[in-house]
């Protein structure tokens, strides 16, 4: 970092002096965020742990892992123009991967992990008005979710990113187009534009979660997207949320076909919607989260089977079927034991916290086959030790509760983080 800033000073000073190069350090911000997550799971992780729930019962495993770590580099040009880039590194960064298909029989595939493994999350120019107007440009996050707008690891208690959104949604939901928004004193509005989904990758597992990536170098944009956030702040402390996407998710994929009237698809149209309300409250050493989410898909049935179809010779798309609904919700609360003995330490923290959240990926529609694994309650209970603001060390105990024909699903997770600004 000190010899990116030393180049940029460098830059600066021989093309505009020494002040333009104070003014080019003070417009740069640099920052990011990492996680790494150490688990004992004491359930199997055998493909046909559900299907046949008795053969892997008493099984267990470990993983160790670098979920996510981020760098990004934000410059202010000045005149109300500005840019952000984020890039993401997930599990440890790039390269090839073979990965068991649970969902394909156990089918080995190896992949390349290209856009799921470093990721260019953000990449925006700016335009601001007024604080309650600004226009962006580029590749934006979606903020539809409580995840979705606050993805960073200090903003969720868990080891791991809460397991309902992050399940059925995108997460970090992010897209290429244009964002409209403002801040007032009790409010925060935002719109966006977008690609739209792709019904071809909505899978049983995780819902409408891998339809805003794609395989290609490029991103089909066949249909569109629109999504809106909207945020109260009127009761200090607390933080109340709505959010929501709208989109054609048929069709949107490579290459584009056009769909004669005597086809049996035609009129197939995808809808997808997504109605999401989150809050956070802090405030007295407390912290409260929450979040409920409701996402449908039209036409749930015809597409499922028509993505049976497409998924032959090694199209990379998901092969199992999308229900035309999911669902999720849940809620986390910590509180600061270290107030209690010392009080006016306002960096050192220790939040013991609890979170309870319900999901199900699957709701089938008329006449497609029910998947009783996909409906889950998780507990979680543990600590966030942050000897800094910036620091975090999380330990929880997690315990996963499915049907009683399937094994229970309880794990031990240990993981340290960080979320800071190095410069701005």
């Amino acid at each position: 970092m000190k010899r990116f800033l030393t180049i940029l000073a460098g830059w600066a000073l021989l093309t505009g002096g020494a002040g333009a190069q104070q003014r080019a350090i003070d417009r740069l911000s640099v920052g990011g965020y990492g996680e790494v997550a150490m688990t004992r799971n004491f359930y199997s992780d055998n493909v046909y742990r559900y299907s046949s729930a008795a053969s892997h019962a008493g099984e267990q495993h470990g993983r160790f892992d670098i979920p996510h770590a981020v760098i990004y580099i934000g410059y202010d040009f000045g005149k109300g123009w500005s840019m952000q880039t984020e890039i993401e590194f997930e599990h440890t960064g790039s390269g090839g991967a073979v990965e068991k298909e649970f969902e394909e029989a156990g089918e080995w595939e190896r992949e390349t992990e290209k856009g799921g493994e470093v990721a260019l999350e953000q990449f925006w120019i700016q335009k601001s008005f007024t604080p309650a107007l600004n226009i962006r440009a580029g590749h934006l996050v979606v903020p539809v979710g409580g995840l979705n707008n606050a993805h960073e690891p200090l903003n969720y208690f868990t080891v791991y990113r809460p397991e309902g959104e992050y399940t059925i949604l995108p997460s970090t939901w992010h897209d290429t187009g244009i964002s409209i928004w403002g801040r007032t004193p009790h409010w925060r509005y935002e719109a966006l534009v977008v690609a739209g989904l792709d019904a071809y990758m909505f899978s049983t597992e995780n819902f409408i979660k891998y339809g805003a990536g794609s395989p290609f170098e490029f991103k089909a944009a066949n249909q569109l997207g629109f999504a809106a956030r909207v945020d109260n702040y009127s009761v200090r402390g607390l933080r109340l949320s709505l959010s929501g996407f709208y989109g054609r998710a048929f069709n949107n994929t490579y290459p584009y076909e056009t769909i004669p009237e005597s086809s049996r698809y035609h009129g197939v149209v995808g809808r997808t919607a997504i109605g999401a309300f989150d809050f956070a409250y802090e405030g007295r050493h407390l912290i409260v989260r929450g979040n409920a989410d409701y996402g449908y898909v039209g036409d749930a049935a015809v597409i499922s089977n028509m993505k049976r179809n497409r998924s032959a010779n090694n199209a990379p798309y998901k092969k199992s079927a999308v229900g035309k609904g999911a669902f999720a919700a849940g809620l986390e609360a910590g509180y600061d034991i270290l107030s209690l003995f010392h009080p006016a330490d306002q960096e050192q923290r220790l939040f013991l916290f609890g979170r309870y959240e319900y999901y199900n990926s699957y709701l089938p529609d008329t006449g497609q086959e029910a998947a009783d694994w996909t409906g889950r309650h998780r507990i979680a209970i543990g600590f966030n030790y942050l000897p800094l603001p910036q620091l975090a060390v999380k330990a929880e105990y997690s315990h996963r509760f499915l049907r009683p024909e399937y094994n229970a699903e309880p794990s031990i997770s240990l993981g340290i983080c960080y979320m800071a600004f190095f410069h701005r």
